[in-house]
């Protein structure tokens, strides 16, 4: 799709409840470590991007992934993947964002605001989260 037919909005990730000390980091392209951080006492982390949309809504930009004809996520690396070879974990979050409600991109594209994802970074087990995270909140920010 031609980029004339798309529309670049602004996205935040917002990962609540980190491990402290474990770095994160957006994943750009197959394999880009991209904007390294980590929380020291378990403050949220939060990472910015653009995203292009399309009708459909199809997503487009280089922090978005694909798995099959509909679905798109965006990775969050963490520990080692994040670039911290010291520490004990080597994972990624996937964030699907395939099933952000219309109306959010339709304020996003208008500058009305960040289409915002908020997700909890720590799992059951008081490691961080990994796998697919689904999101705990969606808002226009």
């Amino acid at each position: 799709m031609a980029r004339a037919d798309q529309t670049e909005i602004p996205m935040r990730i917002v990962i609540e409840q980190p491990v402290p000390g474990v770095f994160h980091s957006l994943q750009s392209g197959d394999d880009k470590i991209l904007d390294p951080k980590r929380s020291t006492a378990g403050e949220p982390l939060a990472f910015d991007f653009p995203v292009r949309i399309a009708p459909g809504p199809k997503f487009f930009g280089d922090q978005v992934r694909r798995e099959g004809p509909e679905r798109r996520f965006v990775y969050i690396r963490i520990g080692q993947s994040a670039g911290d070879c010291l520490s004990p974990w080597t994972r990624r979050m996937k964030i699907d964002i395939h099933d952000i409600p219309q109306d959010l991109l339709d304020r996003a594209a208008k500058g009305d605001g960040v289409v915002e994802l908020t997700v909890n970074g720590t799992g059951k087990d008081g490691t961080p989260a990994c796998a697919t995270v689904r999101p705990v909140g969606r808002r226009i920010a």
